[in-house]
């Protein structure tokens, strides 16, 4: 009894000595949060960057490419979300229980496999090129631009997908200002090159591919960096062979997150192709609704960017109370970051509202019809953009508190379940109409059940 009664209170002094467990949740969210939420915007800048200059320097068939090309940097994120945020939440679990060493084996597992992956999708890449890019719907008047763009983008991904799913190791170990530096860093880079190797070299798509992998490759050295020196604990040759029980329970916690990216891959393929399909029956032709979807698609992720970053800031002290047995700050923590979200999204949907020609107008231009359909898609498949946080903050807290099972449902919910379905039977009735109806009708159904799941989460947790 004498034992277990020091232990308790060795466990208790530790969660105490934690600012995870002891600071208040408001001034905690936003340290973890705002560095996370950069971190997010700096990711979906590389993309919105290359789209400016590109769109300028090359046109809608320019834009039509990288929209193409996307469903490769999306399986970049799911591999670092499978791994990164999925070993983040193991570690930060362990350290709320009080596991210091068995919670570093995590981190270095997940460096390896991170940076292993990435090896393996660019070898995949350079063989199959060209089928996967006609797999991912490009038209031929497309194809080698996009081409062009993925052959030298793919020798990043390494880079990439360490420096994405780094990025969580390093927050959490208590360090997100210095995660939000390593991912600002190499977007300062991108943002600086791109101008100089497309316009001032003149090397058009290639020089919009080096300048990325450029900032990517100086990023992922500055996670290698921060790694060497955890604050944590030093990590040995011992926590970097990978071992099944360490990096099975970590994927089972991010498998959530890496399936919402795998589902949007598999969205954005269909949706290039029904895009293709359906545009060439229309008035629109194959191209423009190509280029336009590929636009306001990075566009709106830019604000749905800052809902991820509350909830991946939300992240490491939902899974360190729970592990603490905290429930009243877990509970704080998701409402807390459900509020800020709900804010975000409604001044997205407003812009997307009332400033549609604008937004479409800052990547180049183009005919009448181009801007009549970019202004219809922001006007109807982003109509529910306002409730576009519930679903993805909710499965990403079932997973920080070690429901992974419930958090990859809800992951597969909007995506999966309704919006694949939907753009597939919708413009058999409706036409190119049908694709864009799909969207809301898919982000309302999937926020509802999301909201549902979350509510009775909470009422019965601790019980």
């Amino acid at each position: 009894m004498n034992n277990s009664g020091e232990m308790k209170k060795e466990k208790k002094a530790a969660v105490n000595g934690n600012p995870l467990g002891s600071v208040p949740v408001g001034p905690l969210l936003r340290k973890f949060a705002i560095p996370s939420i950069v971190a997010m915007l700096v990711g979906a800048l590389y993309n919105i960057v290359d789209q400016i200059f590109i769109g300028h320097s090359i046109g809608e068939l320019g834009n039509a490419a990288t929209n193409v090309a996307f469903p490769l940097t999306t399986s970049c994120t799911a591999l670092a979300l499978l791994f990164g945020i999925g070993a983040a939440s193991a570690f930060n679990l362990s350290m709320g229980r009080g596991e210091k060493e068995k919670a570093l084996y995590y981190i270095g597992n997940a460096a390896v496999l991170l940076f292993g992956s990435g090896l393996i999708l660019c070898v995949i890449t350079q063989i199959f090129m060209n089928q996967l890019l006609i797999f991912f719907g490009s038209p031929d008047n497309v194809f080698g631009y996009a081409r062009e763009y993925v052959r030298i983008t793919s020798l990043g991904f390494p880079f990439l997908i360490l420096t994405t799913g780094g990025a969580h190791l390093v927050r959490a170990d208590g360090s997100p200002s210095y995660s939000m530096m390593c991912n600002l860093t190499g977007a300062i880079i991108n943002s600086i090159l791109d101008p100089l190797l497309i316009f001032g070299l003149g090397l058009g798509m290639t020089g919009a591919a080096l300048a990325t992998i450029t900032g990517q490759i100086v990023s992922c050295l500055m996670v290698v960096h921060y790694l060497c020196r955890y604050k944590a604990g030093p990590l040995t040759r011992e926590h970097l062979i990978p071992r099944l029980h360490y990096f099975g329970y970590s994927m089972s916690l991010g498998m959530a997150q890496c399936f919402n990216q795998l589902a949007m891959m598999v969205v954005q393929i269909v949706m290039n192709n029904s895009l293709t399909y359906y545009g060439a029956l229309s008035i629109y032709g194959e191209a423009i609704p190509l280029a336009c979807s590929g636009i306001i698609n990075k566009v709106s992720f830019i604000f749905f960017a800052v809902c991820i970053g509350i909830a991946q800031g939300m992240q490491p002290i939902a899974s360190f109370n729970y592990g603490a047995k905290q429930y009243a700050r877990v509970k704080q923590v998701i409402r807390l970051s459900m509020t800020v979200g709900l804010m975000i999204c409604t001044i997205a949907f407003a812009m997307f509202q009332l400033f549609p020609r604008q937004i479409i107008s800052l990547f180049g231009s183009g005919s009448e019809l181009y801007y009549d359909f970019a202004v219809r898609y922001f006007h109807i498949y982003l109509f529910f953009t306002f409730l576009n946080n519930i679903q993805p903050m909710s499965s990403t807290f079932f997973s920080a508190i070690g429901k992974p099972g419930k958090g990859t449902f809800l992951a597969l919910t909007r995506q999966i379940i309704f919006l694949l379905p939907l753009i597939v039977i919708l413009p058999l009735f409706m036409g190119i109409d049908g694709i864009m109806f799909a969207g809301p009708i898919a982000d309302f159904t999937a926020a509802v059940i999301a909201a549902i799941m979350l509510f009775y989460e909470l009422r019965n947790m601790g019980k």
